[in-house]
């Protein structure tokens, strides 16, 4: 194992799960290094992600598929022998960390970035915007007090400083952010803040008494099965996350705000095996705390505190609901001077000095995905999954917690560059494995349409090959729990 491999492999990343290394005897790699191609060592995190999401799911369902000698209750701990296999392949993997590439609906491609999210110069260097949204959109041209024509922005931004533009967009509500390099990135405050946590934050809240794991059939064995899950997450990270519990047979139950808007496209890649609701947690608040009261795990994954002011930090959400999991998701950690601010993967990767290391003298670059959004959502399934493990031996309300960028920090640790890549090849525009992705693929007609899509990375022995159900349309279903 080489040095980047150790920093960046599935032992860092199920060390910070809690996980018992004896366990990752029972994992094997399928190694495809022309997958990910990068400067820094993507295709070994999202690997690491992968597999300690399925190791953590395989680690539950052998405890759920265990029996007594009278068949009729489960065991405790299996033996490590007992757990099953996971199987771990680069080009599964690979595709699925660029799955909104690879979808299709009734043949047309997904509309990926808007105009007005892009690297822009200004006057001492570069600066990323994003306006995927009409209301990010909005503010960030406020802040620049300019039309949407990307000829205007320009201009007024070839006018102005990096931070200063990075200062006034976040100040308006919008978000920009100036590029920095590792070494400028490091001596930031949010930074240092950001380096003081582990990868996976992991608590305790309260002595709710441990939870009792019902048994589970091994056709397919589906570690969550009988698990309800709230899911209050947008855009990749979170809904990736969620979507992985769902694919372990949990119910996934996604709400979101009726007056938010939302990315059809991508809530079709993200919301396969779950279902979507609208519901006001202001004004419909007795139909939370209904669905709450059922509750096993709820994953939020707004801005830091946005959710606190309404009663549903982890402590007020465990005191009302003892012995759930809380999973908490953010873009720069909910700590720090930028505790508060929004976020996304393309941003984190600009700030952190990502985009410098894989671009040029002459432009910056970027991941050949959105490797932190789909890293860190693999990682957040697998430390719910980890949790519940443990509040079956030790009880209590569990809180977990991640960042985009910390994983952004626990992959530039393990910067030192494995190869150099050919001009051009970081930005390679959908990494498959053996030239194709098409191993990788397969379709089933949904309530959009017929739609192709990446089959799910997550694989171990018995375990389930794809999702119970297909993403139907945002917001479509009724706030209940089936």
């Amino acid at each position: 194992m080489t040095d980047t491999e150790s920093r960046v492999g599935l032992a860092a990343a199920w060390s910070s799960l809690g996980g018992d290394p004896a366990l990752l005897t029972r994992v094997s790699t399928v190694e495809r290094p022309e997958v990910l191609p990068a400067r820094l060592p993507v295709r070994e995190l999202a690997r690491a992600c992968v597999g300690a999401c399925a190791l953590a799911a395989a680690e539950l369902g052998a405890r759920r598929a265990a029996r007594t000698a009278s068949g009729c209750a489960p065991a405790g701990r299996p033996e490590v022998s007992g757990t099953p296999a996971v199987r771990v392949d680069d080009g599964a993997v690979a595709a699925a960390f660029v799955s909104e590439r690879h979808l299709l609906v009734d043949g047309r491609a997904p509309v990926a970035f808007a105009p007005l999210s892009r690297f822009w110069r200004t006057a001492d260097g570069w600066v990323r915007t994003h306006a995927n949204y009409p209301h990010h959109r909005a503010r960030l041209l406020a802040a620049l007090g300019t039309s949407e024509d990307t000829r205007a922005v320009a201009a007024v931004l070839a006018e102005r400083s990096a931070v200063e533009v990075e200062e006034a967009v976040y100040a308006s509500g919008g978000l920009a952010v100036a590029l920095r390099t590792p070494a400028q990135w490091a001596a930031h405050e949010q930074a240092a803040a950001v380096a003081q946590r582990p990868l996976v934050e992991r608590g305790r809240l309260d002595a709710a008494p441990a939870r009792v794991l019902t048994p589970v059939d091994r056709d397919p064995l589906l570690p969550a099965a009988g698990l309800r899950v709230l899911d209050l997450t947008r855009v990749v990270a979170g809904p990736v996350a969620t979507r992985t519990l769902a694919l372990l047979g949990a119910d996934v139950l996604r709400l979101d705000p009726p007056r938010l808007p939302e990315l059809p496209d991508q809530h079709t890649d993200t919301g396969f095996g779950k279902r979507s609701a609208l519901l006001d947690l202001t004004a419909d608040r007795d139909a939370f705390e209904e669905l709450l009261a059922a509750a096993d795990v709820v994953v939020t994954g707004y801005r830091p505190g946005s959710l606190d002011r309404l009663g549903l930090s982890p402590g007020a959400l465990a005191e009302r609901r003892p012995g759930v999991v809380v999973a908490q998701l953010s873009a720069w950690g909910a700590y720090g001077p930028w505790g508060d601010r929004r976020g996304f993967d393309s941003l984190v990767q600009v700030a952190t000095g990502i985009a410098a290391s894989e671009g040029s003298p002459e432009r910056p670059g970027a991941l050949p995905a959105q490797a932190l959004d789909h890293g860190t959502g693999y990682l957040l399934a697998a430390a719910v999954l980890r949790a519940l493990t443990e509040q079956a031996d030790e009880g209590g309300s569990r809180f977990v917690r991640l960042a985009l960028a910390r994983t952004a920090g626990w992959l530039l640790e393990g910067a030192a560059h494995t190869r150099a890549p050919a001009e051009g090849e970081a930005a390679a525009s959908v990494p498959a494995a053996d030239g194709s992705a098409d191993a990788w693929l397969t379709e089933a007609d949904g309530a959009q349409g017929r739609l192709r899509y990446v089959r799910p990375p997550v694989s171990f022995a018995k375990g389930p090959r794809d999702w119970a159900r297909p993403p139907g349309p945002w917001g479509a279903d009724t706030a209940r729990w089936e």
